[in-house]
């Protein structure tokens, strides 16, 4: 099949500036699209990172150190910015601004008022696609919640709980890096860096908290900079966040986690949701297997575990009996950023990236955890 390409450009040449290059390198696997990305242009104000590109990828055509010479050249199509937080707000506007469709990394803005900031650009421009990374509600297990969910299947909800862990920070010798920085990094902490990935589908299922008590942890509070100083780690490590949901007409409590020190989690995102009648729970940590509880009164109750092997949104080379992994799901996060933004209502499957929408209310929800800190109470958001 021919495809229509999508030339990129990249702000950000570090870690998903390298995953977005590899998805790309993967895109024949997928096999019903009829468009593709090619990475034309790469920027890093490091030019250290610059190299790998440039010789690996023999579709880019411009490597630069100012990301308004990419926004400048009318061969570069749409943008994926992948920068420290405090840039958002000036970079995506810009981008916005520009006209170049945007797919954004979180938390969308360093704060709220950086969100604010780049939501004006998005109401300004409608005709330019925004949307924001999120990858983990394309794992089939994921998918499989947002169908139960859309089937009415639950009941009544009595409880959803939604974790995305990893311990990467465990080690208190690990030097300091950005995240660990709350002038780069924002005073969300853990929240701006992991909570998209925690909130992206309840808030698509329409879980909406309208208030939040949180808990939050300062575990490791200094470590090493590059020259072995001890440094002060002034970002929150730990997350724990419940809140009340009132969806429709129904009110349950739903309790979001995302912590950076969480042992023996090298990754983890996982959602659950108990209800009167079905009950279902998926984890990355086993991703061939969905947990399912139907209830009927009187009689036994049992979670029972599906094998539900490789079962994407996009369809691809790979078989059914394999298995569904982390560069898989970027691979379908992509597929459905290009696929909206060549075919828009059209598109091949209806489960977009996150929204900007749905980033400004993790910014309203982060920002009213912050002041539950603070206050040690319940906060509306």
């Amino acid at each position: 099949m021919a495809r229509q390409t999508i030339r990129f450009g990249i702000i950000g040449a570090g870690l998903m500036g390298h995953e977005f290059a590899v998805v790309a390198a993967r895109w024949p696997a997928l096999l019903d699209l009829d468009i593709a990305p090619a990475i034309v242009g790469v920027c890093d104000t490091n030019p250290a990172l610059l190299d790998w590109y440039r010789d690996t990828l023999p579709t880019v055509q411009c490597v630069t150190t100012d990301y308004r010479e990419l926004l400048a050249r009318p061969d570069i199509d749409a943008v994926y910015c992948a920068v420290p937080h405090h840039l958002h707000a000036d970079l995506y506007t810009e981008i916005i601004a520009a006209g170049k469709p945007l797919l954004a990394e979180k938390p969308f803005g360093i704060d709220l008022e950086a969100n604010e900031r780049i939501m004006a650009a998005v109401r300004a421009h409608p005709e330019v696609l925004v949307r924001v990374s999120s990858e983990y509600p394309f794992y089939p297990g994921a998918q499989r919640i947002a169908q139960a969910a859309r089937a009415g299947r639950f009941g009544r909800i009595i409880e959803v709980r939604s974790r995305y862990l990893h311990s990467s920070d465990l080690d208190p010798h690990k030097p300091i890096n950005w995240k660990r920085m709350a002038r780069f990094n924002g005073a969300y902490g853990c929240m701006g860096d992991l909570g998209m990935h925690a909130v992206h589908l309840p808030f698509r299922l329409g879980w909406t908290p309208y208030n939040v008590r949180a808990l939050l942890s300062d575990i490791v509070r200094e470590r090493p900079d590059k020259d072995g100083t001890m440094t002060r780690c002034d970002t929150w490590d730990n997350a724990i966040l419940a809140t009340e949901v009132s969806a429709g007409d129904q009110r349950f409590p739903m309790t979001i986690e995302t912590k950076r020190i969480s042992p023996g989690d090298m990754d983890t995102w996982s959602l659950e949701v108990l209800g009167t009648e079905y009950s279902i729970a998926f984890s990355t940590k086993h991703p061939r297997t969905l947990r399912v509880l139907e209830y009927s009164p009187g009689c036994e109750q049992a979670w029972q575990s599906t094998d539900i092997g490789y079962s994407s949104a996009y369809r691809t080379v790979t078989g059914g009996i394999f298995e569904f992994g982390f560069t898989d799901a970027l691979l379908q996060m992509w597929a459905a950023f290009v696929d909206e933004l060549a075919h828009g209502a059209d598109m091949t499957q209806p489960f977009t990236c996150a929204t900007p929408e749905e980033a400004a209310l993790s910014h309203r929800l982060f920002t009213a955890a912050l002041e539950s800190e603070r206050t040690r109470s319940v906060v509306a958001v």
